[in-house]
């Protein structure tokens, strides 16, 4: 595995584990009927993360390009494998990131900071919405690890055919030179 397969895997296994810990509210907003502690756990958590230090926020975001810029320095090699795998994987990726910026940042601003004209009940599904979005980018994020994964299994196939058939060309190479040496020894 290379430095750019691994920025791709650390930046999805990054945000999978971001999303992991905010399933543990969205499963209950999703999956579990409505009651007032469940709206107010969901309100708490959501004030807390949104709230993060900047520190935070640029860490997030700083992952974000990091699972860009592999993403596109795997394309580079414009190989079979490279359009197939990690062009799907890119194609999803920015998927994830349009999901984050069109769902996720709106859906915070208004739990966290509504506007005057945002009642509870606005902020109850801006709260459902932000439930299926994350669960949304845990499948997709999924799915890019998958890719990933595929990708590089049909590599060390490929390198196991390859050494497969090299291995018969030597044979065969080497047969007609053996034979022919004991022609001339007769």
């Amino acid at each position: 595995m290379g430095f750019r397969q691994g920025a791709v895997l650390a930046s999805c296994s990054f945000f999978l584990g971001v999303l992991f810990i905010c399933f543990f509210v969205d499963y209950r907003i999703l999956h579990q009927p409505f009651a007032d502690d469940i709206i107010e756990d969901g309100f708490q958590f959501y004030t807390t993360f949104f709230n993060a230090p900047p520190a935070i926020k640029a860490l997030l975001h700083g992952f974000i390009g990091v699972g860009i810029l592999g993403l596109i320095a795997k394309l580079h090699a414009w190989s079979d494998s490279a359009v197939l795998f990690d062009g799907s994987s890119l194609a999803a990726y920015i998927f994830a990131v349009a999901v984050y910026l069109t769902v996720t940042i709106p859906s915070l601003r208004t739990i966290v900071t509504p506007a005057e004209l945002d009642t509870r009940t606005d902020r109850i599904e801006a709260m459902r919405i932000l439930a299926a979005g994350n669960t949304i980018m845990m499948i997709v994020l999924g799915a890019i690890l998958v890719l990933q994964g595929g990708q590089e299994y049909a590599r060390r196939l490929e390198l196991k055919e390859l050494a497969s058939a090299e291995k018969t060309e030597k044979e065969k190479q080497s047969a007609p030179v053996d034979a022919n040496a004991k022609d001339k020894k007769e």
